[in-house]
């Protein structure tokens, strides 16, 4: 009887603790490839933005900026989008030019622009909302999230911050024995190339600092890995809808390639696209600069990233040489001795160049797209010396008066 009662009792010690396993189970959350709409980390718009501009203020930096407008882009030369903001509020914006020089379609405040590398910075915040929600960690290895790739000691963080030492996928499936140019080369080509035709590294991860859109690339395919969505559909779940971002997409290529805006070479000569322009992550990302705006301004927020975790974005990596730029995770910034620091990322692809500079501090936002070929836009930083004490030097008369 007692040993009877002693089996009664070991089977049901052995059933509590089997319940209480299941239900500690329940509870975990380990890194999925599927993850759910409702633990899909989002981007939240800003709030409550500090006190509106007065109309003194405005009209000073107007005046001064329409200046410069004038001078860098004589004759509305732009063909693109340009804008300045503060506190979310728009001082200044311009559109002008064609976005289809054949058809004469005019550009406007909603026609989305190829922000080229400006691109980045998008990729690399949907990157940094993932780990921010602990669904990836910003030194894990990326061979225990992409199982092919072929580099132990590449991590997330040297993806976003250039240190990777991986070769740029533009240079070597330019060689014919690597890759036929006649097809149109992927995301996932990138990866299967790395991991099959013994593509080295250009340098061992994380000794220097090379800008390399490869890296960018690989981090398209991380988000695409966790989530479980295509990048495109990621990106729009996770920061273009949210923001309301309603003119800014992912190009598809099958789908898209025939109807976005075109570029053009200085002299309006059309750049057609090449066998390199399916991947997404480095560039391909269509937007406005308004929408830029509402980006930029959440980026703003609180609700962003987690202090610690955002501390680490806006520090420089590449510290290898002396000098002013300098390199964050997912953003270029210039470093002056004097102690000033100026955030910002330029883009080029085709005739596409891009602008785009968030003066942190000041909460001013500048933005300039154009889809014909210029560097013009990268001179946009100069208008920082009108909102804060940056060492940049502007004409009299575009100076405020």
């Amino acid at each position: 009887m007692n040993f009877i009662k002693k089996a009664n009792i070991l089977q049901l010690f052995l059933l509590i603790s089997v319940l209480y396993s299941c239900k500690k189970q329940v509870h975990l959350k380990p890194i999925s490839a599927n993850l759910q709409e409702e633990t899909l980390p989002k981007m939240k718009p800003l709030t409550n933005e500090v006190p509106k501009l007065t109309a003194e203020y405005v009209n000073s930096k107007k005046r001064a900026i329409e200046a410069f407008y004038k001078k860098n882009w004589p004759n509305n030369s732009l063909n693109g989008g340009f804008l300045v903001a503060k506190n979310g509020y728009i001082i200044f914006e311009k559109y002008e030019g064609y976005s289809n020089f054949r058809k004469k379609t005019l550009i406007t405040a909603d026609t989305p622009l190829h922000l080229a590398s400006v691109g980045k910075v998008i990729t690399a915040t949907a990157v940094l909302k993932l780990i921010n929600a602990k669904k990836i960690d910003l030194d894990q290895k990326v061979n225990t999230i992409l199982k092919e790739f072929p580099y132990p000691k590449v991590t997330i963080r040297t993806l976003l911050n250039h240190r990777s030492g991986m070769r740029s996928y533009s240079y070597f499936t330019d060689k014919k024995d690597i890759w036929d140019r006649h097809k149109i080369l992927t995301n996932q080509d990138i990866l299967n190339l790395m991991a099959t035709k013994d593509i080295g590294l250009e340098s061992k991860t994380d000794t220097r600092f090379a800008y390399c859109n490869t890296n960018y690339a690989i981090l398209a395919l991380i988000i695409e890995k966790i989530t479980g969505l295509t990048y495109k559909e990621a990106m729009k779940q996770m920061v273009f809808d949210p923001l309301g971002m309603k003119n800014t997409f992912v190009m598809d290529y099958e789908k898209d390639r025939k109807t976005v805006v075109p570029s053009y070479k200085g002299n309006r000569v059309e750049i057609g696209m090449d066998y390199l322009d399916a991947v997404y992550g480095d560039k391909n990302i269509y937007s406005t600069p308004r929408d830029l705006l509402k980006f930029d301004r959440a980026r703003s927020s609180s609700d962003f990233l987690e202090p610690e975790l955002l501390s680490q974005v806006y520090t420089g990596y590449s510290n290898e040489h002396k000098g002013l730029r300098n390199y964050g995770l997912g953003i270029r910034m210039t470093q002056w001795k004097t102690g000033q620091t100026l955030y910002y990322h330029n883009g080029w692809w085709h005739g596409n160049t891009s602008s785009y500079v968030t003066l942190r501090n000041e909460n001013v936002t500048i933005i300039s797209l154009s889809n014909k070929f210029s560097r013009n836009p990268y001179n946009i930083r100069k208008l920082s010396v009108l909102f804060g004490d940056y060492p940049f030097k502007l004409d009299k008369d575009e100076k405020e008066e």
